[in-house]
């Protein structure tokens, strides 16, 4: 009998739980775990805040996370079985975006990264 109640109960509450999800919740879950699974092509744009400059872009199959490093960690897919992972250092001078750009490319090992930097001047040295 007690197994029977808690299996009633535990069946109420997986239904109380789904029911106060929204549609929102549900979609963004999914979405989540399909790029975990490298199912959706994304873009990381990071921007220094302080210059509104571009620091860097990446894009292709990837899964992003942030580790306690203050870092964000991105793994891409650039093979059958072959992965890629990169570090992303922040601070408090940097912020990020992450684009769902899945279906702009018909490559499923699509990696592709750009480093945005500002070329010197140049200089004339007099002796």
């Amino acid at each position: 009998m007690k197994r029977i109640f808690a299996l009633v109960l535990a069946l109420l509450l997986c239904l109380i739980t789904l029911s106060a999800c929204s549609e929102a919740d549900k979609v963004n879950t999914n979405l989540s775990k399909q790029a975990d699974y490298f199912e959706c092509e994304r873009k990381i744009t990071v921007y220094n805040a302080r210059t509104d400059t571009i620091i860097l872009e990446a894009e292709g199959y990837m899964s992003v996370s942030n580790n306690s490093a203050s870092e964000l960690v991105v793994t891409c897919k650039v093979g059958p079985n072959e992965y890629k992972k990169n570090y992303i250092y922040l601070n408090d001078y940097t912020l990020y975006v992450v684009e769902d750009i899945t279906g702009t490319h018909t490559d499923p090992y699509h990696y592709q990264l750009y480093f945005h930097t500002e070329v010197l001047p140049t200089v004339e040295a007099r002796p």
